[in-house]
């Protein structure tokens, strides 16, 4: 039997998705709460990896199980033993065929940006953080630059393991609410870091250290080091898994984002 989970993590306890023999990683916690559910060794699939302190509001993992349990105790029981900052949103059954991360069609990612001059206190590590003012309208400027299918080789981090660096950016929206500045982004898949490393090089736009034809060079470069450093995790949260609809899998709404984050 294969399952399907949505599930939504606070990623600063963690060194990220990956499981790793001597740190905690949201999947080893996950595998250890499943197991014990199931009475057996259990392994999860996820739709992509997440880097340490990058946050999750609709993670979405299959597991193969021998074990017949009702659906609700994949939910119920893991959450009452997994920690506070893992939460299973919901479970549905899915045929050998589905896999989380092959299946999948799309990815959204959100990233929140607290832009004041005093950092953050409550929401530290829920949010990134830049301390002088930054001009919103030139950076949605610079983005229209790397929508569409590009070579996004200048965003990626030297350990990506993607086979390719050409993808297609379908969205890349910027906006303000009061001090903070929310970027929304979807492609059908993104390089190991592409997304911070995007913010990166908007905040420089931002500040005014580069015109936005600069991110049209940039990219056209294909080179890392022309680029921004790579912007805190804090503020990047994995918010959506697009599935094809036969699937039947729940999937939460695009502009909906649970805990009140804009």
């Amino acid at each position: 039997m294969r399952i399907a989970l949505g599930i939504e993590y606070d990623g600063r306890p963690f060194s990220g998705w990956q499981s790793q023999a001597d740190r905690a990683t949201v999947q080893g916690a996950l595998q250890v709460a499943l197991s014990q559910i199931a009475g057996e060794v259990i392994a999860v699939t996820a739709a992509g990896r997440t880097d340490a302190g990058v946050h999750a509001t609709e993670q979405v993992v299959h597991f193969d199980t021998q074990t017949n349990r009702p659906l609700t105790a994949w939910v119920r029981g893991a959450n009452a033993l997994l920690p506070e900052s893992v939460a299973v949103r919901w479970a549905h059954a899915v045929p050998d065929e589905f896999h989380a991360r092959f299946s999948a069609h799309g990815r959204s990612y959100r990233y929140l940006l607290l832009n004041r001059a005093m950092r953050p206190a409550i929401q530290s590590g829920k949010v990134g953080w830049f301390h002088a003012p930054l001009d919103v309208e030139v950076m949605r400027e610079a983005a229209q630059h790397l929508l569409g299918e590009h070579d996004f080789s200048a965003f990626r981090a030297a350990e990506c393991q993607a086979k390719s660096p050409v993808k297609t950016l379908t969205r890349l929206d910027i906006r303000r609410e009061s001090d903070m500045i929310v970027f929304d982004l979807s492609a059908g898949a993104f390089l190991h870091h592409m997304v911070r490393n995007i913010v990166g090089c908007l905040v420089y736009v931002g500040k005014g250290k580069h015109p936005p034809e600069w991110l049209r060079d940039v990219l056209e470069g294909r080179e890392r080091r022309l680029a921004a450093p790579t912007f805190a995790p804090d503020g990047l949260y994995l918010r959506r898994i697009r599935y094809e609809e036969k699937w039947g899998l729940p999937q939460m709404d695009d502009e909906t984002m649970p805990g009140e984050l804009l």
